[in-house]
């Protein structure tokens, strides 16, 4: 059993796993102080002060939750622009080009869509 655990805990999925949530957790704390302490005193100046907390409909006080929607938002855009975008764009360019043969396989593929095409439309 001790031997299965070390195999367990030696295979690198694990290692990446364990090292990919603290560097999340980490990351974590840089988005929440951008939010809150960047982002949002920004929105506060454009827009006024951006506190939800003390909002209540009815008798049930939903302003804090209002307040986390809004730091989701802000925080999904933040890394959608600052991560995924240029990530994206990184990526795009190390996508090594098509081989010959993956690009006559493409034309091919393209050909006979085309006559299917056709023949629906002669068919029609």
């Amino acid at each position: 059993m001790i031997q299965g655990f070390k195999s367990f805990i030696a295979r690198g999925n694990v290692i990446d796993l364990a090292v990919g949530v603290i560097i999340g957790a980490a990351f974590g704390e840089i988005v929440n102080s951008l939010t809150k302490d960047i982002l949002t005193p920004v929105i506060g100046m454009l827009g006024g002060q951006p506190d939800f907390s003390a909002l209540k409909v009815g008798g049930i006080t939903i302003g804090n939750f209002i307040n986390t929607i809004v730091s989701f938002l802000i925080k999904a855009l933040g890394m959608y622009v600052l991560i995924v975008l240029p990530f994206n764009r990184y990526a795009a360019k190390m996508t090594p080009p098509p081989t010959p043969t993956e690009a006559l396989l493409g034309e091919i593929r393209d050909l006979i869509k085309a006559r299917g095409e056709q023949a629906k439309g002669a068919g029609a």
